[in-house]
């Protein structure tokens, strides 16, 4: 299985996977960065109700602001992902030990290696996506950008790359660790063939996963990007670092504001993961004449 059918694959399984679930993305990075309103209320209070508001007053169309950032980001993020994981899996297992012989530890581990690696070089498309998606007016990727560049340099485009490589780091190796590692149980412990249901019931246990471990570092990360351009603001610019914003979040609202947004978040890991392997195994199927 050749690097390139492995990137073009998971190219096209992340797209068809964020597009069906960039509005779930969207109400999540609502809830996550509001501020409460003078009288103590809120404007988003869930998911779905996130959603409504956001179809209600900006249309539907708004509800998949930041598509082409988005897709940009997740394909060829998740592309290069799947191309360095099995090489980095290998190298770290040693030569001549079968798949089937790979220690969980050693599969997750490398998943996560691939996400961290991969994410320092399209952290870019992720902060421009999240500001596009909380933003109540229409903008565009070239006025973002601008208005980032002036402001902050070039840097301000790796605003909140911490909270991201850590977050990458759990989340693929949750992801593709975890579903590499399931994925081996179910058709070695003949549970289910190797084929969609083997998949689906693979993936969908990686994304419950992923989602418990990696919403605390999404909230950061989506703060922190959320900011970048906006340093003089009061509402913006209260972070420094990720530390600085893990302190202040747990200092001003409490340890539950960790897992601000952690259903939408949790529907979209878990919706998202199930479509991207079930198209993944497919194309690869398609490329390669066989499943992996």
């Amino acid at each position: 299985m050749s690097a390139t059918d492995r990137f073009v694959s998971g190219a096209i399984a992340a797209g068809f996977a964020e597009t069906a679930t960039l509005p779930i993305d969207m109400s999540k990075v609502r809830l996550q960065t509001q501020v409460p309103c003078f009288d103590g209320t809120l404007k988003y209070r869930g998911m779905f109700q996130g959603i409504y508001v956001v179809a209600r007053e900006e249309g539907p169309r708004a509800l998949w602001k930041g598509i082409v950032p988005a897709l940009v980001r997740q394909c060829s993020y998740t592309g290069l992902s799947f191309s360095l994981y099995p090489t980095i899996r290998n190298a770290i297992a040693g030569e001549g030990v079968a798949k089937e012989d790979i220690s969980f530890s050693k599969r997750v581990l490398s998943g996560g290696l691939a996400g961290g690696i991969s994410i320092v070089c399209m952290n870019p498309t992720d902060v421009v996506k999240t500001q596009m998606q909380c933003a109540t007016k229409e903008t565009s990727i070239f006025g973002l950008s601008r208005n980032i560049l002036a402001r902050e340099g070039v840097l301000g485009f790796w605003r909140g790359v911490e909270p991201n490589v850590a977050r990458c780091f759990i989340g693929n190796a949750c992801e593709i660790g975890c579903y590499d590692q399931f994925k081996t149980w179910i058709v070695a412990g003949n549970l289910l063939p190797d084929g969609p249901l083997s998949h689906f019931a693979a993936s969908g246990s990686a994304g419950v996963v992923s989602a418990v471990c990696s919403t605390p570092v999404d909230v950061l990360k989506t703060r922190l990007m959320n900011q970048a351009g906006h340093s003089g603001s009061d509402q913006f610019g209260r972070y420094s670092g990720m530390l600085d914003a893990f302190v202040k979040i747990l200092y001003a609202e409490g340890p539950l504001a960790l897992y601000k947004g952690f259903l939408p978040f949790a529907t979209r890991k878990v919706s998202w993961t199930i479509i991207y392997f079930l198209v993944y195994e497919k194309v690869l199927h398609v490329a390669s004449g066989s499943y992996t």
